[in-house]
């Protein structure tokens, strides 16, 4: 199939973006990498009047650390943060998702932003942004405001964007030197949709004990979700293997997934507990915790 006709606009400035997203409303959908919109358009299974390209779009390709966060401009594709050293030695969850979304191909072109604006149910950043705790920063007619990710997250292929809105930059909380975090998910093959994925980060205090854990899983349900049980489980507690197969039962718990040819629901569940297990075991090894 081809996709319906629309018309195509390419503004030069995040001004002149805004109008035209003001200007068209719902009939209007940003283009950035595309590697989620043009296949939908394709199948006709989305159909914008509009086509906003913001990529010309000067100063929105950055990474920076500002006021305690790293924050991620709308132009930043997976692969800068995939090669980025800084990322790589700092950011262990970030690190490890830019690794295994889709395939080499993809990455090249999609956005970390734009993906989380998708909203894909099986999708990687979701899951990693809830367990990071990001915010997104929105820009629109009202001006501009910051969104925790646990509230722009709605459902399925929906977020709190409004008519006229744009998403410009997602931000992760700046590690310190007692936190970590990993991604674990497993797939039928490289560039395959998640058959189940657990993102996980951790803070330790300084005796050892778990400050505070993040921890999002995905395709597993109508969205990516908080475990927030599990997090309840870990905070102000050892690590043990005892305490890590409690918190990551309530993934399973909680998991809610469809059958299909990746595997039955009951796999599914199994697999968001095995993930999160295996992500917390990652993530305080990496901290220099070995549990027992």
């Amino acid at each position: 199939m081809i996709p319906a006709a629309f018309e195509y606009k390419r503004p030069m400035s995040l001004e002149e973006a805004l109008s035209h997203l003001a200007q068209y409303g719902a009939d209007a959908r940003v283009l950035a990498g595309g590697q989620s919109l043009i296949p939908a358009m394709r199948y006709r299974l989305a159909q914008p009047a509009v086509l906003v390209d913001i990529n010309k779009l000067p100063n929105l390709g950055y990474m920076k650390e500002e006021n305690g966060m790293l924050c991620l401009g709308a132009l930043v594709r997976d692969t800068d943060v995939e090669f980025s050293p800084e990322i790589r030695s700092r950011y262990h969850l970030i690190s490890d998702v830019s690794m295994v979304v889709a395939d080499p191909i993809v990455r090249f072109r999609a956005t970390v932003v734009g993906s989380l604006c998708h909203n894909d149910p099986s999708g990687d950043w979701a899951a990693a942004a809830i367990a990071a705790r990001a915010q997104m920063a929105i820009q629109g007619p009202g001006g501009a405001r910051v969104e925790p990710i646990d509230r722009f997250l709605v459902d399925s292929f929906a977020t709190s964007i409004g008519e006229g809105e744009m998403a410009v930059e997602v931000r992760f909380p700046v590690p310190n030197a007692l936190t970590s975090g990993a991604y674990e998910k497993i797939e039928r093959k490289v560039g395959d949709y998640a058959t189940a994925a657990a993102a996980v980060q951790v803070e330790l205090n300084p005796d050892g004990t778990i400050k505070e854990a993040g921890i999002g899983i995905t395709a597993v349900a109508h969205m990516a979700l908080r475990v927030e049980e599990a997090e309840k489980i870990l905070r102000g507690q050892k690590p043990t293997l005892e305490l890590i197969r409690a918190a990551a039962e309530e993934a399973r718990k909680i998991a809610n997934p469809n059958p299909d040819a990746r595997g039955s629901a009951e796999y599914k569940k199994d697999m968001a507990r095995v993930l999160v297990g295996r992500g917390l075991i990652k993530a305080l090894k990496r901290l220099n915790v070995v549990v027992a």
